[in-house]
């Protein structure tokens, strides 16, 4: 049995660990949200969660390039599985709960100990993933890829944006701990589904060396690489201007379009189906069009897009050019993805994407910070209407200026693999 008719289990697999994480982005910061009133404490919440992606991704890739990938995968589902089990207890052994005050919390233990487990959650999480992006083209032949990433991250586009996010909401809703319970049972499921792929997806090394010199050596090879350092590039300037975005929505949507909670849901919703479709073609598309001309014109829609937001007369206009802008996004993904899954070397795949991710999460606080000192310094002297808007602006002329200055070396960039010695 060819390893490619493994993919299926893989992607349900991610599947499963993706509606996870989509159900944990509304209760992590809702169940910190009835323990304390204070916005710090509560925002050290989904702090817990991302700040792994600061501390963990390089040793993340350098443990991906040593040890055998889908064991890795396995025992960071596991550890979610444990770390959710455990909140699922702490909670409902603390029901029911004191009124949240303003300063402090309620119960500290509560608090402190569920912090705990987002942190055990968000670590295993950087491992898991960069192991999962990297075990994927041994699952596949590499002209495959686009279409293996298209459904991978289709599928995962569903569970974390879609259904999750609104399953977590019913499940706290009526049952404070459920939605730490479901997540146990899904990663557990997720964990199963792994075990069941067979084969060894160790990378192949030749030499033993220290961690600081395998570090070393995914630098080198970047360094070596010009067109992967574009590609890098480009993704983390891309992420910090789409967070500018995020960001700025949700006070565009609330104030200058006058729609509630459940309008701004159903637009980002919108957006995710996009997403999923972009994901669905992008092989097509790529093979349509070829990767460089894909990779230029997406870079270019992206740019269409922020500048569009602030002129969407209504929520259904919006939701229409998020579904546009994330079909397109998805569709550059999928070309940047395969072409590095290619490009690097098995044995250096783990710590050469981490790096990318190291990137690419670092640039996203920058750009919600940005966000919101545009918004100030505009408000100072323009009507709110327009301050509100401005992140839109500033996005729209970052990612034209991005565009024109990466169009010619994605151009050229795309050529037939030579991997650099």
């Amino acid at each position: 049995m060819s390893q490619s008719s493994h993919l299926p289990r893989f992607i349900a697999a991610s599947g499963m660990t993706n509606l996870a994480d989509g159900i944990a982005v509304v209760v992590w910061a809702w169940i910190a949200s009835l323990l304390s009133r204070d916005p710090l404490l509560i925002a050290l919440m989904p702090i817990a969660l991302r700040l792994p992606w600061f501390l963990f991704a390089l040793p993340a890739g350098v443990v991906t390039d040593r040890v055998d990938r889908r064991r890795l995968i396995l025992g960071m589902d596991v550890l979610r599985a444990v770390a959710f089990a455990m909140a699922a207890i702490l909670v409902w052994a603390a029901i029911p709960l004191a009124p949240a005050p303003d300063n402090g919390t309620s119960d500290p233990t509560l608090f402190y100990a569920l912090l705990t487990c987002a942190l055990l959650v968000g670590t295993a999480e950087v491992f898991r993933d960069n192991a999962a992006q990297t075990m994927l083209p041994a699952l596949v032949p590499h002209e495959e890829l686009e279409k293996a990433n298209g459904r991978l991250w289709s599928v995962e586009l569903v569970g974390n944006s879609l259904l999750g996010p609104a399953l977590g909401a019913f499940l706290i809703a009526a049952v404070l701990w459920a939605p730490f319970s479901m997540n146990a049972v899904m990663f557990v499921l997720a964990a199963l589904l792994i075990l069941t792929l067979p084969g060894n997806f160790r990378p192949t090394r030749t030499t033993q060396s220290s961690v600081r010199a395998d570090l070393v050596e995914g630098l080198v090879f970047l360094r070596a690489a010009p067109f992967l350092q574009v590609l890098a590039v480009i993704t983390g300037v891309w992420n910090l201007l789409h967070q500018m975005v995020v960001i700025a929505l949700v006070l565009h949507v609330q104030e200058n379009l006058g729609i509630g909670a459940q309008g701004y849901g159903l637009i980002l919703a919108a957006g995710a189906v996009g997403g999923i479709a972009g994901g669905l073609v992008a092989d097509r598309v790529v093979k349509a069009m070829g990767q460089n001309k894909a990779a230029q014109w997406m870079t270019l829609a992206s740019a269409v897009a922020f500048a569009v937001i602030p002129f969407a007369p209504n929520g259904y206009a919006l939701a229409l050019v998020l579904a546009l802008f994330e079909f397109t996004g998805l569709i550059w993904n999928t070309v940047s993805v395969s072409y590095r899954q290619r490009f690097i070397p098995d044995a250096l795949l783990g710590r050469v994407n981490s790096i990318y991710r190291l990137l690419a999460w670092g640039m996203m606080p920058l750009g919600l910070l940005l966000s919101g000192l545009i918004v100030t310094a505009v408000e100072g002297v323009l009507p709110r209407t327009f301050a509100l808007m401005s992140p839109f602006v500033a996005a729209a002329a970052g990612a034209a200026l991005l565009t024109l200055c990466a169009w010619r070396p994605l151009e050229r960039g795309f050529q037939p693999l030579r991997q650099p010695k």
